[in-house]
């Protein structure tokens, strides 16, 4: 079988059916190919390379557990009430979650170097050096995809084959100890990064490439083992395969740091700064294909070969969707937009009413409840009074009409979306919010990050071919930040940090200090949405404190805004203009809970059964 690597043998029916001829078993069949054609034909090999590319696991993406997002990301579930108990009723977070162990991709990794090695005579050897180097780019991408998961796993670098004896036990491996997986990442990644190639691809590993992944890699490892071991109680083995000695933190903020001031220093990317406007600038960093100088690495999608997924179908805002079915599944909360701060440095917290609660603040325009907040937001999140695809988003949850007799407002929500009050002005918005009903924002917010703006991406016809991007320029900053606020001075890390507030429309310089704290947030909210929200609260020990299950907590709980039209005929001051409620999110109804088995996944008991020496992880 190893000389084959597809076709079909059909020689010896042939040979049966049409007579001897002398030469016929030493021909070569057509519909085979074989190893050594593979191996010369670099078209081939970047066949296989797009398959291991495409395989590479993602926690969640535009065409792969996006709604993850509703489960532990800043977004709750707006869509199908089918789903309600998995996502808005969660009790609590399950022991396999996260969990990851595909040895299959690393099998068929470790078979093409090999292969590569053995058949490929006929490449020149900076060609077979690359695609050597890209393979193992793969391989060490999709181990730290497993040990941010699972912590310490089985490295496996060369093919484990079976003799057929009835014993399998010599190809059993025990688990590599937490740290060494890391060390592995970080070796292979220097090894690799000088000869792969690929310059000026965003979508083919290369030097850059390879720096991005240890920037990250090497961050997540710092930050365990300087924050594990500050927890009470450190989690921990024995043997080392979870738990990475304190002495060694210091080592891996250091190589993250140095792979980061490369990547800004000295590479060709640049933060992206092209749209005059800055919310639809940022929206765009992570959204625009062409000539983008920030995206390093992203996974591309194309119409030409049928290539889409339905992240737009599936999440556009309500009353600007382009089909008749599906829409405004996973919606923002008011929790994230509350995080973004206003451009004068005070708290994002939005001012609803009078400091004395006696009264509402009235506003002229649905939008001014957000204006001069950091033009993130705008690019992250639709909010009441603005647009999208040139269309304005209809978000309006009721009237609140006064009643001079009562003196207090009676409030007013549609059972339907675009509806009118009996005064002829708009009760409930195209795009609602509305408390109850399906595939309508039950949070007041949609996404617009990631969103396909495109004509018809909405539809099942045409969907979206946007990308989906794994690393960029912005989350380097963040990365130098945090690894210069652990080993070497505030004044760096501030400088990385106020770069990217300034794109923002913060002030030059508008941090004067920076803390860990500050650090979280500015993560959370120029990374929102990109599969980072999770894992940083997860290496920095915070996760089991922020989703404590804890109903009184506001971190575990998550929140809508709803605005309102009022009226108000004996008083022009306020008749015509908007105020707004906060409220827990109608439809969410558990809070979430994040426990020390969260921490590491649970291992499979299939796979502790073929291979005792597999040890579980903690709490398992």
């Amino acid at each position: 079988m190893k000389k084959i690597i597809n076709g079909l043998l059909i020689g010896l029916f042939v040979f049966l059916s049409t007579g001897c001829e002398k030469d016929w078993l030493d021909r070569k069949p057509k519909d085979l190919v074989l190893e050594e054609q593979v191996w010369n034909d670099p078209d081939m090999i970047l066949s296989l390379l797009a398959n291991y590319y495409n395989r590479l696991e993602v926690d969640m993406s535009v065409d792969d557990n996006w709604r993850r997002m509703a489960i532990y990301d800043d977004a709750m579930w707006s869509g199908q009430m089918n789903n309600e108990g998995y996502y808005n009723d969660m009790a609590s977070y399950g022991g396999s979650e996260w969990r990851l162990w595909n040895y299959g991709l690393i099998r068929d990794i470790n078979l093409a170097l090999e292969s590569l090695e053995e058949y490929a005579v006929e490449l020149d050897e900076n060609t077979k050096l690359a695609f050597n180097a890209e393979l193992r780019f793969i391989r060490a991408m999709n181990y730290f995809e497993l040990v941010k998961r699972m912590g310490g796993v089985p490295l496996v670098t060369e093919q484990l084959i079976y003799d057929f004896s009835g014993d399998p036990s010599y190809l059993r491996q025990p688990r590599a100890k937490e740290h060494e997986v890391y060390d592995f990442i970080a070796d292979e990644l220097d090894e690799i990064m000088d000869v792969i190639g690929n310059e000026g691809s965003q979508t083919r590993a290369n030097r850059y490439t390879c720096l991005a992944l240890k920037s990250r890699a090497m961050l997540y490892a710092g930050s365990l083992a300087k924050y594990n071991n500050e927890m009470p109680v450190p989690i921990e083995t024995d043997g080392g395969e979870v738990g990475i000695p304190a002495s060694m933190a210091d080592a891996y903020y250091t190589a993250s740091l140095e792979a980061s001031r490369e990547l800004i220093n000295e590479s060709p990317y640049e933060l992206y700064e092209i749209n005059p406007h800055l919310g639809e600038n940022f929206y765009e960093v992570t959204y625009n294909e062409a000539a983008n100088p920030e995206v390093i690495f992203a996974k591309d999608f194309s119409t030409a070969v049928d290539k889409r997924h339905w992240f737009a179908y599936d999440n556009i805002a309500r009353g600007i969707r382009e089909d008749n079915l599906a829409s405004s599944t996973v919606t923002p909360v008011l929790n994230l937009v509350e995080a973004f701060q206003y451009l004068d440095n005070s708290s994002g917290e939005l001012v609803t009413h009078l400091p004395d609660q006696s009264d509402y603040i009235y506003y002229d325009n649905l939008e001014d409840i957000f204006a001069n907040k950091d033009w993130r937001l705008y690019g992250t999140v639709i909010y009441p009074g603005t647009s999208f695809k040139g269309l304005p988003v209809e978000i309006q949850a009721g009237v609140k009409e006064w009643d001079p007799v009562a003196g207090e407002y009676n409030t007013y929500e549609g059972s339907d979306l675009a509806t009118k009050y009996s005064d002829g002005g708009l009760l409930t918005g195209s795009s609602g919010p509305h408390r109850s009903m399906q595939e309508v924002s039950n949070t007041g917010f949609y996404l617009r990050k990631f969103i396909d703006s495109d004509p018809g991406s909405s539809t099942r016809g045409i969907r979206s071919d946007n990308w989906w991007v794994w690393f960029r320029l912005g989350e380097i900053y963040l990365n130098a930040a945090e690894a210069a606020l652990e080993v070497s001075t505030e004044a760096e890390a501030l400088g990385y940090v106020n770069r990217l507030r300034e794109r923002a429309g913060f002030p030059p310089n508008s941090l004067t200090s920076f803390t860990l704290d500050d650090l979280i947030n500015e993560r959370r909210v120029e990374l929102a949405f990109e599969d980072h929200r999770v894992w940083d609260l997860k290496r920095w020990r915070i996760a089991h404190e922020v989703w404590d299950g804890d109903p009184s907590n506001p971190n575990a709980m998550l929140y809508a805004l709803y605005p309102y039209r009022v009226i108000h005929p004996t008083d022009p001051t306020k008749d015509g203009k908007y105020v707004f409620e906060k409220m827990v999110a109608p439809r969410f109804r558990s809070p979430r809970f994040f426990q020390m088995q969260n921490y590491y996944s649970s291992i499979s008991q299939s796979v502790i059964d073929n291979n005792p020496l597999i040890i579980q992880n903690p709490f398992h």
